[in-house]
């Protein structure tokens, strides 16, 4: 399947996810979460998520999907760049409502940020999974190992460039998760 390897990311990312849903209700709830789960998730989801997932689907899967002839100006891609974009701005947003909270302590815009992230980012997750996913398997059957190979290549760059791998990324999840679990 030509689309594996970002399903295997989705499946990361929502790991992820979960772990900053139980972070957003400790906040609501008045706790404290400290730097150390904090700057995680925004390395995660600043770094794993966009420059690394989004990456590999920007500059491998709708390249081919453009030559197998789905337009990138219209349609599906447009619409998974755009979330793409708007995933980064929630991003930063939340990266500079972490930075407010680790210095006043003042959940209110970092919990509506995070809360912003997790409805965006599982749409957007959900709409690859059931929609474009889909239709890259049907479009790109015959180029999957050429897909794959390409997929693997930019995430290696990718996170190369980040001075990480995904294993790093892995334990960055698994790690959060515990953290999190320790709050409660």
């Amino acid at each position: 399947m030509s689309t594996a390897s970002l399903r295997k990311d989705h499946d990361l990312i929502e790991k992820v996810i979960k772990s900053m849903e139980v972070t957003l209700q400790l906040l609501k709830n008045g706790k404290i979460i400290p730097e150390s789960i904090l700057l995680p998730v925004i390395d995660f989801s600043k770094n794993f998520t966009d420059v690394c997932h989004h990456g590999k689907e920007e500059e491998s899967l709708f390249p081919a999907l453009e030559r197998a002839g789905m337009p990138r100006n219209m349609g599906p891609i447009a619409v998974m760049l755009m979330e793409h974009q708007m995933t980064r701005q929630i991003a930063d947003r939340m990266e500079e409502s972490a930075k407010e909270y680790l210095g006043t302590g003042s959940s209110t815009k970092l919990a509506s940020d995070i809360a912003e992230y997790i409805e965006h980012i599982s749409a957007h997750l959900w709409k690859e999974n059931n929609r474009l996913f889909m239709m890259a398997e049907m479009r790109l059957q015959g180029n999957s190992d050429q897909v794959n190979n390409s997929l693997d290549e930019v995430e290696k760059l990718k996170l190369e460039k980040l001075g990480k791998n995904r294993a790093d990324y892995e334990n960055l999840a698994h790690q959060l998760a515990q953290d999190v679990s320790k709050i409660i």
